[in-house]
């Protein structure tokens, strides 16, 4: 017994020195998905904040703008990831109608959903316009 107790305190200091190339362990990063759900805290704060940038500046019916905005919802609570959804359903139907005679009433469903995301957003909380 009093020999393993003399090899053991032998052989600590030698093996805590092992370190297989004298450099540190490289620090961990947190994965993008970990990152940009802790940035989207609440969840629903991005979505929202990106919905009243183009409701404040009138780029909702811009190409990308509201597919930026569904994309974002993918982290948010499902109140506002709905809304987000219905918004870009109601963008597709925008699209779609681009010259014809339905197109007025398409682009003013877009209107009429984006004002109704941006309630649910003030009832979630999530309120990120002035």
């Amino acid at each position: 017994m009093l020999r393993s107790l003399i090899a053991v305190a032998l052989l600590a200091p030698l093996l805590a020195g092992c370190s297989g190339g004298g450099t540190a362990p490289p620090a961990t990063t947190p994965s993008p998905a970990s990152a940009s759900a802790a940035v989207d805290d609440p969840p629903g704060t991005i979505t929202c904040a990106k919905l009243a940038r183009a409701i404040a500046d009138a780029t909702l019916m811009q190409p990308g703008v509201v597919d930026d905005i569904v994309a974002a919802s993918a982290t948010a609570d499902a109140p506002v990831a709905d809304a987000a959804r219905r918004l870009g359903e109601a963008y597709a139907a925008a699209v779609a109608s681009h010259g014809t005679d339905n197109e007025p009433d398409a682009v003013a469903a877009v209107s009429a959903s984006a004002a109704e995301m941006s309630q649910v957003c003030v009832d979630s909380g999530l309120e990120t316009a002035g």
